[in-house]
């Protein structure tokens, strides 16, 4: 790898790690937004049950509950930074009416560090969520993440156009510049903590896997 490409992914991690913090603390946000209003909503109804109207106390709860569907909790697979990282990027899916299936349970401590993580996953999820939103037909994103011995095991199967054609060992995520370096920043960064990942496409959905040495 010479120089100017070694600059370039460098640049890039520091803009994804950086991206992602901003979406995880928008999520933040709003749940303290919600949790300052909350005495606020239980005096209104408080006031509209004591003064009997029983209906308009139904409706404010009723649009209560609407507005709390709306607002993403934080998701919770025993990593607080993977916590952060698969709420930001849920929400994304959400507001881009992609339906989400995910299953994870993982150890709070790994040997990869939180910026590699974030490139990791942050990346693959992007991926997912670009190619579910230009998908034909069903939208979907299918994640398992979970432990097997000390590996960290990640399978993700997401909705897609067209068979993608391979470009060296992977495939191309369709985004041009430093974004480009994606899915050859995270397989970059799997290998060298002793990883595998495997990728593959077909018509209409696309499938990403790996496992990396996790635990000492």
């Amino acid at each position: 790898m010479n120089r100017k490409t070694y600059l370039r992914l460098v640049e890039y991690q520091s803009e994804q790690a950086a991206r992602h913090l901003a979406e995880v603390r928008g999520i933040y946000q709003e749940m303290r937004g919600f949790k300052h209003d909350f005495h606020h909503h239980l005096q209104t109804l408080k006031g509209q049950l004591q003064t009997g109207e029983i209906q308009r106390a139904v409706e404010y709860i009723e649009e209560l509950d609407r507005k709390l569907q709306q607002m993403d909790t934080l998701q919770k697979t025993g990593n607080v930074t993977l916590d952060a990282i698969l709420s930001a990027k849920l929400s994304q899916a959400k507001a881009a009416a992609i339906p989400v299936t995910l299953q994870a349970s993982v150890p709070d401590a790994l040997m990869l560090s939180d910026v590699e993580l974030s490139v990791i996953f942050g990346n693959l999820l992007d991926n997912a969520i670009e190619a579910a939103s230009a998908a034909a037909g069903e939208r979907f994103i299918r994640i398992y993440i979970g432990m097997k011995g000390k590996m960290l095991y990640f399978s993700m199967l997401n909705s897609a156009g067209r068979k993608q054609k391979k470009q060296g060992s992977i495939f191309s995520s369709g985004k041009t510049g430093a974004h480009g370096f994606g899915l050859k920043r995270a397989e970059a960064l799997l290998k060298k903590h002793g990883g595998w990942c495997k990728f593959n496409s077909e018509d209409g959905a696309f499938t990403s896997e790996f496992l990396v040495p996790a635990l000492e």
